[in-house]
C-alpha cells in the first residue's frame, strides 16, 4: 500500500508495504498442519495464508484441481449426493484439503534436511560472533582469558550457547563415560 501526502506544495511519498515473514521449513510444516486441521474442522482460511504456505507448484496444483471440478460441474448436474460422489464432484474445501495433505507430506519429507540446515546456520552465526568478538578483544589489548570471556559474553548477548559451556558439557560426558566404564569393570570383577 502506498500513501502520498501533500505537504506545503511538496509531494512526500511514504511507502508502507506489508510482507509476510519469511518462514523456514519447520514453521511451514507446523502451519500447514494447523491449517489442514482448520480446513478439516470446517473453518475458512485466508487466501494469503494459502499463498504464504504453499509453493508456486502447489498453488498451481490447487488451481488446476479446482478447474477440473468446475469442468465437471458444466457437464452434468447430479440430483443426489451419491451421484455427486460417483461423478467425482468435490467442494472447494475438499480440493484444498487434498492439496494441503500432499503439501504436509512433502514438507514432512524434507523436515530433517531443513533442521540440519538451520543447525548449520546457527553454528555459523555462533562461530562468526565468537571469533569476531575474540579478535576485537585481542585488538583492544585484552589477554587470552579476558578475550575468551568477552567473546562468550557476546554469544550470551546474542542469545546463543557459550563456547566454554560446550567444553564443560564435553568434559562432563567424558567423565560420565569413564565412571560408567569403571563401574562396569568393578561389577565384572565382583562376579
Amino acid at each position: 500500500m502506498i500513501n502520498s501526502y501533500l505537504k506545503s506544495s511538496n509531494l512526500i511519498e511514504i511507502t508502507t508495504i506489508v510482507f509476510m515473514p519469511k518462514l523456514n521449513g519447520i514453521q511451514i510444516y507446523e502451519r500447514l498442519k494447523e491449517r489442514l486441521t482448520q480446513l478439516e474442522a470446517g473453518e475458512e482460511i485466508a487466501a494469503r495464508e494459502i499463498r504464504a504456505l504453499l509453493t508456486v507448484e502447489q498453488q498451481q496444483e490447487l488451481e488446476d484441481a479446482w478447474k477440473v471440478q468446475q469442468e465437471l460441474r458444466k457437464d452434468k448436474r447430479p440430483r443426489t449426493v451419491e451421484e455427486e460422489k460417483s461423478l467425482g464432484w468435490k467442494s472447494k474445501r475438499e480440493v484444498r484439503i487434498e492439496v494441503f495433505k500432499r503439501a504436509v507430506k512433502t514438507a514432512d519429507d524434507g523436515i530433517e534436511k531443513e533442521f540440519e540446515r538451520l543447525q548449520l546456520e546457527a553454528t555459523k552465526r555462533q562461530m562468526k560472533i565468537y571469533f569476531d568478538a575474540l579478535e576485537q578483544a585481542k585488538a583492544s589489548g585484552k589477554n587470552e582469558t579476558e578475550a575468551r570471556n568477552f567473546a562468550n559474553n557476546e554469544l550470551t548477548r546474542a542469545g546463543l550457547q557459550r563456547m566454554d559451556s560446550r567444553k564443560r558439557q564435553i568434559e562432563k560426558i567424558k567423565q560420565e563415560r569413564e565412571s560408567e566404564s569403571y563401574m562396569r569393570l568393578a561389577t565384572n570383577r565382583k562376579e
